[in-house]
């Protein structure tokens, strides 16, 4: 059995491949059973905070089919420990045996899959000449969100918000120094402090944040604008208010996902802003050819991308993952 750990995965796994390996899965298919919620009641004693176990399996079939399964764990009285709340692997086993192939580092296997699974999106909806992106939020995902961006549309200026000003400085300055060797091209990185006039300037608004109040409002959107909304993955929290999701041509990683755990899509239906219908397509519309993403030469439609994530993701990665790290390792 292999084992990969969070700088191996890095180390194996290149964006544009694993935006192409998303495609092909979509396209093709798998089974992927709704992901499996389990609390576990006062996990350290009467009084404790709850914890919860996630199970998120998918699998194909085939000669050449495997079966995967991400497990994590969340564990919030672990802050009073100096742990990690949140913690996960993820299994991939031989489908026409069920022997263990491979344990990777979930965390990483995460952070990469989500990143390109919006560079897969923004493939299809924004606009070819993109060229000026914000990324609201400065978490571990922001600079993984950052760079997908900048490989799929030639991207030259970033700007990036955070509620913490200081963050956002820190994040501009390190992707100062190492995206234009990254994505081999020049590109500017900035912190800035005006969210509304931020996003009013840009061609490409990615959010990743936990908010539960709209940081993407609808009356600051212009024609030709992409959203790629990838926090707010419970229906308590929104990273875009009912306006925004009015105006824009939707769509979503998967519409089982979006329509039940998506806040911006939950929250816009319970209000009466918009109704199901109004999601166009998911990624496997997309990639099938079933419904239209952005036409050649449409550059008027504002588009949005809710994304919760897919075990589909997972289990594209993690195969990837395991082929490349068997050979030479590349560079992201």
């Amino acid at each position: 059995m292999k084992v990969l750990s969070a700088s191996e995965i890095d180390a194996a796994l290149d964006d544009i491949a694993l935006i192409d390996r998303l495609d092909a899965l979509f396209r093709a298919g798998c089974e992927m059973p709704v992901r499996h919620h389990h609390p576990i009641r006062e996990a350290l004693g009467a009084g404790s905070a709850d914890a919860m176990l996630l199970l998120m399996p998918a699998w194909t079939t085939g000669p050449s089919a495997h079966v995967g399964v991400k497990v994590v764990t969340v564990f919030p009285d672990n802050g009073k420990r100096a742990l990690p709340s949140i913690y996960g692997q993820y299994l991939l086993l031989d489908g026409s045996t069920g022997a263990t192939l491979a344990l990777l580092d979930g965390t990483m296997l995460t952070k990469r899959r989500t990143a390109c699974a919006s560079g897969l999106a923004s493939r299809y909806l924004s606009r070819p000449d993109a060229s000026r992106l914000l990324m609201i939020g400065t978490g571990a995902l922001a600079p993984e969100l950052i760079r997908v961006h900048a490989k799929v549309r030639p991207i030259t200026d970033v700007a990036i918000w955070g509620r913490t000003p200081a963050q956002a400085e820190t994040l501009a300055a390190r992707l100062s120094a190492t995206l234009p060797a990254a994505i081999g091209r020049a590109v500017g990185v900035r912190a800035v402090s005006d969210r509304k006039a931020a996003v009013q300037g840009a061609d490409i608004i990615s959010c990743a944040t936990l908010s539960k109040a709209p940081l993407v409002e609808g009356e600051w959107l212009h024609e030709g604008q992409h959203i790629d909304l990838v926090g707010a993955y419970t229906p308590q929290m929104r990273e875009s208010d009912d306006r925004a999701v009015q105006r824009a041509r939707l769509y979503v990683d998967t519409r089982a996902g979006a329509l039940k755990e998506g806040g911006d899509v939950v929250q816009a239906i319970a209000s009466g802003a918009i109704g199901e219908a109004h999601v166009i397509g998911d990624l496997f519309e997309l990639a099938r050819g079933q419904r239209p993403g952005r036409a050649t030469g449409d550059a008027a439609s504002i588009t949005l991308f809710k994304s919760v994530g897919a075990a589909l993701e997972d289990l594209a990665a993690a195969e990837l993952a395991v082929e490349r790290s068997a050979g030479t390792m590349t560079a992201r």
